[in-house]
């Protein structure tokens, strides 16, 4: 994923190297939540489980083979296809932690599923300075 401009200083000049070291030496090209190989299209249920196709098995979000019970899945009217991105990401959301035990290859859901908090602690904290200054300045709010 790339690294918005303004965060890009937070990490060291040698990121992309780092960061393929960790997504194809360590991980060996496979997210390290749920197995996803990178580059490749994958079938997906959008709930976490997807198929495997090298092993020719469903997993689910975790990476654990799962069996699917015929007939009570509508498996063929929900199935999607997506194409798999592993990026390195920080376990602890501090980018100038770069153990190797902090960084991790995630896929894009997995990415996104370690980083919601984050996302949703800056969101509030983006709508509350927001109001701040609709308050102060009587921004954005109707005069009464």
């Amino acid at each position: 994923m790339p690294i918005r401009r303004e965060h890009r200083f937070f990490y060291p000049i040698d990121w992309p190297q780092l960061s393929v070291v960790i997504r194809f030496q360590r991980a060996k090209g496979r997210c390290e939540v749920c197995a996803r190989p990178h580059g490749q299209r994958v079938f997906h249920l959008g709930d976490g489980r997807w198929w495997d196709g090298a092993e020719g098995s469903w997993r689910d979000g975790a990476g654990r083979f799962i069996c699917l019970a015929i007939g009570t899945d509508d498996i063929l009217g929900r199935v999607r296809t997506t194409r798999v991105v592993l990026a390195t990401g920080h376990r602890d959301h501090d980018t100038a932690n770069n153990a190797s035990k902090n960084l991790a290859a995630f896929c894009q859901r997995c990415h996104m599923n370690h980083d919601r908090p984050e996302h949703q602690r800056r969101r509030w904290r983006t709508l509350f300075r927001r109001k701040a200054g609709g308050d102060l300045f009587q921004g954005p709010y109707p005069r009464p």
